[in-house]
């Protein structure tokens, strides 16, 4: 039996009846990353994670967690293990402390084996800028294509069938677009139902924590054991908590779906829009009603360059600490000033570069009022509109992306980045507006996943949960992993 090929419950279920233990579920998970072909990982945890999995506590056997491995995006902190954020700028720094999401799969059970590659710092969304090179995906065994990002190698690790789920961060469609990628299920929650504390800042107005799994019920199990309010971040949420798992109902009849006709039609792949309508159809063939609305097409437009404006903008000041002198390899220099120079200069790739100068610009003192603040404003329209559309209906369903996965293009990942991302940034309506979004599979094309988007109203998991797995029973598309025939 390929113990890691399982879904969460069933691996459970076969550590309760000791078709295996722990310490070998362990062992397998950590010899098949150290297998690796996709640049997935950043760091693997061999020895922290035996260790983890002799000392656990028999009378929590029964948490759905228990002696599951996972893989944290490396953009967590994790006291006494490496965490780079895949940059050159913190090569080296070990946290002396670590991030609640880490704490609190801990405690219940889980067992960490590995740290994954990102973008550098998250920013980007094509698996292409961290440090340590591409990362790739593993449904094309001729590593041409990408999986995505900014979580890229956490998406690789679950795609791969290393460990059953994975954390990462999504602060514009992060781990949902790799999902799409790599045919996974990917979910954010309402903003500030997970904390952040421990997450390296990118964007914190827009910053989730999010996860891969391979169905839409482990994924409502991962939520469950993170969810809930930490004293040591002051914006997660107080509102109230279910046993996800347990409440998911995936009966569609009578519930209302919103597909946003301007968004809709601007996806050019005439095959994913063929799947996407047959898949609409049975929806309604069980019931749910399909409402198409519309939705300003200037403030369509408007989603990417007020994403990076914002972005940019919180980016460049949560960064300011990486200066080549509290973290990371310190460079040379006569004073102070030429060692942050030269620092910030050859510590980042050029895209980071640039994206701090976009903040900068937009954050000096005559710009503010007409770039910044014009960008928060078009941010409250596009809140608007997005929670009008839901005020009339129980979610938003679009496909999660234009194509299946894109060509690296010869490795220019600036121009790559530029293109790729602007034509496909509408998952950031549900970073803009906090609310809880899942992505799952809904078919293949030429061997390539694509994806379908939920997106729902605040503090609805349990609604989007349910809705997403009346989907899944409509496609069957679950528990896949990509097959290694290289």
């Amino acid at each position: 039996m390929d113990f890691l090929a399982l879904d969460i419950l069933s691996l459970h279920q076969a550590l309760l009846d000791g078709k295996i233990n722990p310490i070998e579920l362990i062992k397998l998970s950590i010899e098949k990353a150290k297998k690796d072909q996709n640049n997935a990982f950043e760091y693997i945890c061999e020895k922290e994670a035996l260790a983890a999995a002799a000392n656990l506590d028999p009378n929590k056997k029964h948490n759905l967690l228990w002696g599951i491995p996972y893989v944290l995006k490396d953009n967590f902190s994790t006291k006494d293990i490496p965490t780079t954020a895949s940059s050159n700028i913190l090569k080296g720094y070990v946290p002396i402390y670590s991030s609640e999401v880490y704490l609190r799969l801990s405690e219940q059970g889980a067992i960490l084996i590995g740290k994954a590659t990102l973008d550098e710092l998250a920013m980007g969304g094509t698996g292409m800028t961290g440090h340590k090179g591409f990362t790739f995906n593993p449904w094309d065994p001729t590593h041409k294509r990408m999986i995505g990002g900014s979580s890229c190698g956490s998406a690789a690790v679950v795609a791969a069938g290393i460990v059953p789920f994975s954390i990462g961060s999504d602060t514009g469609d992060s781990v949902r677009k790799p999902a799409s990628f790599s045919a996974l299920v990917g979910m954010k929650p309402t903003w500030g139902r997970i904390s952040r504390f421990g997450l390296f800042p990118f964007a914190p107005s827009l910053d989730h924590v999010a996860c891969f799994t391979r169905n839409v019920t482990d994924s409502a199990v991962v939520l469950e054991a993170l969810a809930g309010r930490d004293e040591k971040d002051s914006s997660s949420a107080t509102a109230p908590l279910e046993k996800y798992s347990e409440a998911i109902k995936p009966d569609l009849k009578g519930k209302k779906f919103a597909v946003i006709k301007e968004i809709n039609n601007s996806i050019s792949n005439p095959y994913i829009h063929a799947v996407f309508d047959a898949t609409v159809k049975a929806l309604q063939e069980r019931g749910a009603i399909i409402e198409y609305v519309s939705m300003d097409m200037k403030l369509c437009k408007a989603i990417y360059p007020t994403y990076i404006v914002i972005s940019c903008c919180e980016a460049t000041s949560n960064n300011a600490n990486l200066d080549g002198i509290k973290f990371g390899p310190r460079f040379d220099g006569k004073d102070y000033e030429e060692v942050m120079t030269k620092a910030r200069t050859e510590g980042f790739c050029e895209m980071i570069k640039r994206r701090f100068v976009i903040g900068s610009y937009a954050l000096f003192k005559d710009n503010q009022a007409e770039i910044f603040l014009r960008a928060q404003k078009v941010r409250r329209l596009i809140v608007d509109a997005t929670n009008k559309i839901l005020e009339k209906c129980d979610a938003i369903l679009l496909p999660a992306s234009p194509t299946t996965a894109p060509l690296f293009n010869g490795g220019n990942s600036d121009k790559l980045s530029n293109e790729y991302l602007i034509s496909d940034n509408h998952l950031a309506i549900g970073n803009f507006a906090g609310l809880p979004s899942i992505v799952l599979p809904l078919g293949f094309e030429n061997g390539l996943p694509f994806g379908i988007n939920v997106t729902g109203k605040k503090f609805a998991e349990t609604e989007v949960f349910s809705l997403a797995k009346g989907i899944e029973d409509i496609t069957k598309l679950k528990d896949l992993v990509a097959k290694e025939d290289k």
